[in-house]
C-alpha cells in the first residue's frame, strides 16, 4: 500500500506569503539523498524556430500541441528551490531537516531520499497516464498546460515522476521541482510555481508490527469501493494509512508554521489517490488549502 502528499502550491514571495508572523528557521546546508545537479539558467532554453524547440540540450519537434511560449522556456533551469538561500531553498531545507530527522530507517539512515533535479521536461504519458488520468480528463486541455508537442511538456505537477521513481525500486521518497500551469496571474496564481511531494509504500509488516494482534491483519481483500477504500484494500489497512498520513503531514505543518496550528481536513477528488484529502491551516484568520493527499491508487503502484 502507499499514501502520498503533495503541496499544491509554492508560487511567490508576496507579503502574505512570508509574514513577520512567519519565520523560517535556520537549514543546515549539506544534501543528503540529493539527485542529479540542477541544469544552469544559462543552458536552459533558446527561443523556438520555425520548426524545433531546443531546450535542456534536446531538441523538440513543434506540431499542432506546441503551445510553449518564449516568456515560459526563459523560465526552464533557473531552479530556484535549489538557489542556496532563495526562500524556496529554505523552505525545501527545513521540510528535508525535519524528514532526515524523525523519520528514519532499520539503520538509523533517513528512510526518504530527496530528489530536486529531476528535468521539467515529460512525456505526456508519464505527467497523466501513469497516474491514471483519463483520456478526457479536463487536466489534460492545451488551455490549461504547455505543451512542446504531442508527446512531450512541462510537468503540471511533481507526480509525473511518481511511477518512474516507485519503479526504479524506491519506497519513500520527496519530489521537489518547478511546474508549469497557464494560470492567470493574480496574487496567489503564477504559470510557474513549485512543488514538494511525498510516497511511502507499506509492506504488511510495516504496517501492522505496532499493532496488538497485527499479525492477523492484512492489506488486501476482494471487497467493494466504497467512499472510504478502495476494492482492494482491507478497512483495517487504510484506517492505519490514513492516521499515519495525517499525523504525518500535521506534524510537518507544524514544524513550518509553529505550535497552535489549527488544521481542517477536506475530503476530495484525485484521479491516482483515493481515499483524498486536502489540507487547511488557520493563517492570519483564514483557512488556507497547504496540500492534497491521499492512499495511492493500488492500481498504480501494481503498474
Amino acid at each position: 500500500m502507499a499514501m502520498l502528499w503533495k503541496f499544491m502550491r509554492v508560487a511567490k514571495c508576496s507579503k502574505t506569503a512570508l509574514s513577520p508572523n512567519v519565520k523560517v528557521r535556520g537549514i543546515p546546508t549539506h544534501s543528503r539523498h540529493s539527485s542529479s545537479k540542477s541544469v544552469p539558467s544559462d543552458f536552459a532554453a533558446s527561443a523556438p524556430c520555425s520548426n524545433t524547440v531546443e531546450l535542456l540540450g534536446k531538441s523538440y519537434p513543434q506540431d499542432d500541441y506546441s503551445n510553449v511560449t518564449e516568456k515560459i522556456l526563459s523560465k526552464v533551469g533557473k531552479n530556484l528551490h535549489n538557489r542556496k538561500h532563495h526562500p524556496l531553498w529554505l523552505i525545501k531545507e527545513q521540510v528535508k531537516e525535519h524528514f532526515y530527522k524523525h523519520y528514519l530507517g532499520r539503520r538509523g539512515t533517513p528512510l526518504f531520499s530527496v530528489y530536486d533535479g529531476l528535468s521539467p521536461v515529460v512525456t505526456v504519458q508519464q505527467n497523466f497516464d501513469s497516474l491514471l488520468i483519463p483520456q478526457n480528463h479536463a487536466s489534460r486541455r492545451k488551455e490549461d498546460n504547455y505543451y512542446l508537442n504531442r508527446d512531450h511538456m512541462l510537468r503540471a505537477h511533481t507526480s509525473a515522476h511518481q511511477w518512474d521513481l516507485i519503479r526504479s525500486g524506491l519506497d519513500a521518497f520527496l519530489a521537489v521541482g518547478d511546474v508549469y500551469r497557464r494560470d492567470t496571474i493574480d496574487n496567489t496564481h503564477y504559470p510557474v510555481f513549485h512543488q514538494m511531494e511525498g510516497v511511502r509504500l507499506f509492506s504488511c509488516h510495516e504496517l501492522f508490527s505496532s499493532i496488538k494482534d497485527g499479525e492477523g491483519l492484512q492489506l488486501f481483500e476482494q471487497g467493494h469501493r466504497t467512499a472510504h477504500k478502495q476494492e482492494c484494500h482491507t478497512m483495517e489497512a487504510v484506517r492505519l494509512v490514513e492516521f499515519n498520513l495525517k499525523q504525518v503531514l500535521t506534524r510537518l505543518m507544524t514544524h513550518i508554521f509553529g505550535d497552535g496550528l489549527q488544521v481542517r481536513w477536506v475530503d476530495c477528488y484525485f484521479p491516482f489517490t483515493h481515499p483524498s484529502f486536502e489540507m487547511e491551516i488557520n493563517f492570519q484568520g483564514e483557512w488556507m488549502e497547504v496540500l492534497g493527499c491521499g492512499v495511492m491508487e493500488q492500481q498504480l503502484v501494481n503498474s
